[in-house]
């Protein structure tokens, strides 16, 4: 069994190469789009000219009208964080109030803190939930490269129907229990790649690099313990797998963002520039809350929400962090 009308919320770059590599893998696939001139571009199998530029896409079905995914079976949720809950209000009386959603973009929402699981909960109770995380640059599946991602949710047979659905020989999804574990790899991940790109764009090395993952992933893995995440799933594919991939490429939104802030650009200017969001950038601020919350330390993330507010320079930031007090190593 699977779903065979799948409806995609947004697309970006992300979005459009989850359309397409579903398209490839046999099922009827509906994107919408806030952007008129990208869904006319999509359909008309022009691509993506706006979000996913130099990419050849066979045409896709695409809609910028939330009321013509009335008949999908299944949906994949791939609006920014911080849009999501809109979104999701508006598809109330839309769409059948029990339509699966997986979700797709990595976050957490402003001033709830809420993580994308609660905040579709909270708008559509009754909608099973999955979460779709995991090392994937959209141009690498887009192209039909080799991928596998995590999808996590609670119940195995929901899991089984959207792998048969959306997985093919070049996109593997792995099935997890563990949502709250595939969330928290994919936003700390991006505030982390942030940090590596400074390090990059200070020219610090790569000794420094793998440090700052190193450490990194042991902030992650710290918070996500405290939340009831399970430690294999963040050493997983959207734990750990994602924070290399994310933290080790400049093609990554967040890693490039860190590497011109290293190079002595604003945050205001590097963002004027970009048509996509950077979610790091907006997830920052909350991952930084909710380790208060839990009464967990996590120096790298809160130097990034620092810069990203203006309270201290990076040079400052990196002067915090390497004059920390001598400790022992604790990862897991």
């Amino acid at each position: 069994m699977s779903f065979d009308r799948i409806g995609v919320l947004g697309a970006g770059a992300w979005g459009t190469a989850l359309a397409y590599s579903t398209q490839a893998a046999g099922r009827d696939v509906l994107i919408w789009s806030r952007e008129t001139e990208v869904a006319e571009a999509l359909s008309s199998g022009q691509g993506n000219p706006l979000f996913l530029p130099g990419v050849d896409l066979p045409a896709i079905p695409s809609t910028s009208s939330l009321s013509d995914l009335a008949n999908v079976d299944a949906m994949l949720a791939v609006v920014p964080a911080q849009f999501a809950r809109s979104v999701f209000e508006q598809l109330n009386g839309l769409i059948p109030d029990d339509t699966p959603f997986a979700l797709c973009a990595k976050g957490v929402e402003h001033g709830s803190l809420k993580l994308m699981a609660d905040v579709l909960q909270g708008t559509r109770p009754s909608a099973p939930v999955a979460v779709l995380s995991g090392p994937s640059f959209a141009i690498d599946v887009a192209k039909g490269l080799p991928t596998a991602v995590t999808l996590a949710c609670e119940d195995q047979a929901l899991g089984a129907l959207w792998m048969e659905s959306i997985g093919r020989p070049e996109f593997r999804p792995y099935w997890s229990n563990d949502i709250v574990g595939a969330e928290i790899g994919g936003a700390v991940k991006n505030v982390l790649a942030i940090a590596c790109g400074a390090v990059e764009g200070l020219q610090l090395g790569k000794s420094a690099h793998a440090a700052l993952i190193s450490r990194g992933f042991a902030e992650m893995v710290r918070l996500g313990s405290a939340m009831g995440a399970q430690p294999e799933t963040l050493a997983g594919l959207c734990g750990l797998g994602d924070l290399v991939l994310t933290c080790s490429s400049p093609q990554s939104r967040n890693m490039s963002f860190g590497k011109a802030l290293g190079e002595g650009r604003s945050p205001a200017d590097i963002l004027a520039e970009r048509k996509a969001v950077t979610e790091g950038v907006a997830t920052a601020p909350g991952v930084v809350a909710i380790a208060k919350r839990y009464d967990i330390e996590m120096p790298i993330c809160e130097a990034v929400a620092n810069i990203l507010a203006g309270n201290i320079t990076l040079r400052e930031a990196m002067k915090g962090l390497i004059e920390r007090p001598f400790k022992a190593e604790n990862v897991l």
